[in-house]
């Protein structure tokens, strides 16, 4: 049996077996679960509201040789425990994330935020800004909680929650993740898109459509810590125009990512890693992009 022609995804799946498998970590209200590889400066991963900390395997064995990376799967996902409140904000998620790094003993890291991510990573630098040293933001997810968008986030919370119900989280991986990448991705790509949304847990996507159709990523665009915005040239979900716009917003330089959809960690996780490469070093060296 070839199992590269039977599962495309089985190197993938070996790999993420081998060299980044999940671990638990104890907190005081519960466990989460990461992935985690290289040794020295810590660079901390956060996923979007379709994925999980396995999408990012090939930009962490990329940069495991000059850093400790570690990437997280969101609380309500994977084996992480979900937050205790049924509506959490973007603060909530932050207040987790400080926990985890106390756990691991990660006193200053550079962050990156990938879609609702983003909204996590920018409370986290807003609140603790001590322990960041840069802070990335990939095709940033700016959420509804503004009050001129409450009805256009209630909207958006029916018809996700109605999806959910309706399709379950097979179904809705199977119709989602083609949005996630370009026209142009590779079979691999999309498969692994697909395999990371199907991963879903019901409890933790409901949690995170009220992150995303209740908060707002604006609100935390006032920072003391050094911030950049990258978007795929190609995402259809979080548009270059309006990531540009967060960056503006941010006071942050921004970038294309050429022939990346939004899921632009799987689709180009070569230039991904270049640019949080970049990040690395001008986190160690404090010079600006």
């Amino acid at each position: 049996m070839n199992l590269v022609t039977d599962n495309p995804l089985a190197p993938l799946q070996w790999q993420l077996q081998q060299s980044f498998a999940e671990r638990l970590v104890r907190l005081d209200d519960g466990q989460q679960a990461v992935r985690e590889a290289g040794r020295g400066a810590a660079i901390v991963l956060l996923h979007g509201i379709g994925s999980g900390a396995a999408s990012w395997l090939q930009v962490a064995m990329a940069l495991s040789d000059r850093a400790r990376v570690i990437a997280w799967d969101a609380p309500g996902y994977g084996q992480s425990t979900p937050l205790p409140m049924p509506a959490p904000t973007a603060r909530d998620y932050a207040a987790r994330l400080g926990q985890l790094l106390d756990a691991l003993g990660i006193e200053r890291c550079v962050l990156v935020g990938h879609s609702l991510g983003a909204l996590t990573a920018a409370a986290f630098a807003q609140g603790q800004p001590q322990r960041l040293s840069r802070l990335v933001l990939l095709s940033p997810a700016r959420g509804y909680g503004a009050p001129e968008l409450a009805e256009q986030g209630q909207a958006v919370r029916g018809k996700r929650l109605q999806t959910l119900e309706q399709l379950g989280i097979a179904g809705m991986a199977r119709a989602r993740s083609a949005h996630m990448v370009s026209t142009a991705a590779s079979p691999t790509a999309l498969a692994w898109a697909q395999w990371n949304m199907a991963r879903l847990l019901p409890q933790g996507y409901r949690q995170a459509v009220e992150l995303l159709c209740g908060d707002y990523l604006l609100r935390y665009s006032a920072l003391q810590v050094p911030c950049e915005v990258h978007c795929g040239s190609a995402d259809s979900i979080t548009l270059a125009a309006d990531c540009q716009a967060v960056a503006r917003a941010f006071a942050a330089p921004f970038s294309l990512i050429a022939g990346a959809g939004h899921a632009c960690a799987i689709e180009q996780p070569d230039a991904v890693t270049g640019r949080l490469a970049l990040a690395l070093d001008a986190s160690l060296t404090g010079r600006a992009l």
